[in-house]
């Protein structure tokens, strides 16, 4: 059983896993072994930069609540979006005074491959990927995945049902699993809605051209998509500024995106209907809150959906206001089946 659970509501459960120190041949820490006068520390090391409002930035976020609630303390290091600065970047993390060390994705995992085993007494978490623990074994390592395809399957139904020209489209910020998961069930849930639906799809290449974007979504707009889903980062930044300028509805990634732009731009705001929600900074939060416990498993692979509430759908008050209320009550049916098994989502994560 997993040591981490995130229960439908979001709040975060943790499950003490007798034996699980010596299980990974880690040293099992009592619940007072850290203090705010002697804190974890922690870095967090971002392989890209804080101003996404999505995916870097929840990850920030769960940072400042450990910062807040926990005997921690965290320092985020920016290394930008120059390749050749990130191994350079985690290993000088590595090589610091930190206990623990975390990065996120598929492009950090070589270098938290390699890295890892030189620093056994280190402990090294990585989100949004995971290693080949059968391939390699790595006691001090833990991955989080997130099957998003079961929350985005809720976000493509309703884009479907709110849609009046029948045409969404989708903007992917490059093609790999833990992105295009997102539009798989996004997809999928549309398809439920509609059978007949047209989704555009367009592969940017980056995450960091919001010039890009916006240029994919007016062509997108260009062809009567009238509700479009940016999974791009800071490249759907530029996607979600096209949509506001032509009043038309668009879907937030990663995080709460239209509380984000709330206080900031509002128009912005007024056009982001929901979120899909890979809540990457609360299971961050509940990863540390087990280590110090002593109670996280290490040396495996987490991955985490809908019914573990570590992935859902905004229902703010855009939410609430744009969608109607029949669409609504048939969302939290869904979802219900989602979490029961009733309704098997199609996912790319294994």
């Amino acid at each position: 059983m997993s040591v981490l659970m995130i229960n439908r509501r979001g709040v975060l459960g943790l499950m003490a896993g007798a034996g699980a120190a010596a299980l990974f041949g880690l040293p099992a820490m009592a619940a007072d072994a850290y203090t705010k006068d002697k804190p974890l520390k922690v870095a967090l090391v971002l392989h890209g930069t804080l101003g996404d409002k999505s995916f870097f930035d929840s990850a920030a976020a769960g940072m400042k609540r450990a910062e807040a609630d926990l005997p921690v303390t965290v320092k985020i290091i920016e290394e930008g979006y120059d390749r050749s600065k990130w191994q350079p970047g985690l290993a000088d993390a590595a090589d610091g005074d930190y206990d623990v060390i975390i990065c996120g994705t598929f492009d950090m995992t070589p270098f938290v491959v390699d890295l890892a085993p030189q620093y056994p007494d280190k402990k090294f978490i990585i989100f949004d990927d995971a290693p080949d623990f059968k391939k390699t074994p790595l006691p001090n390592v833990l991955g989080i995945n997130y099957q998003t395809s079961s929350a985005g399957y809720l976000a493509g139904y309703a884009a479907a049902k709110l849609s009046k020209t029948g045409i969404l489209g989708t903007i992917i910020g490059m093609d790999f699993p833990t992105v295009t998961d997102f539009k798989v069930g996004f997809d999928q849930g549309a398809k439920a809605a509609n059978p007949k639906i047209q989704i555009l799809n367009q592969v940017a290449g980056t995450f960091s051209d919001p010039a890009k974007g916006k240029e994919m979504a007016l062509a997108q707009l260009g062809q009567n998509a009238d509700v479009i889903f940016p999974i791009a980062g800071g490249t759907g930044i530029g996607a979600l500024q096209a949509v506001r300028d032509a009043k038309k509805l668009a879907v937030g990634v990663d995080s709460d995106q239209a509380e984000i732009f709330k206080g900031t731009d509002p128009a912005q705001a007024d056009v982001i209907f929901t979120s899909v929600e890979k809540k990457v900074g609360d299971s961050l939060y509940l990863v540390l809150k087990a280590t110090i416990d002593g109670t996280q498993k290490y040396g495996m692979g987490e991955l985490l959906g809908l019914k573990d509430g570590a992935v859902g759908i905004s229902e703010n008050e855009y939410y609430k206001k744009i969608v109607p209320a029949d669409v609504q009550t048939e969302i939290e049916g869904l979802a219900k089946k989602i979490q029961s098994g009733e309704i098997t989502v199609d996912t790319v994560m294994k």
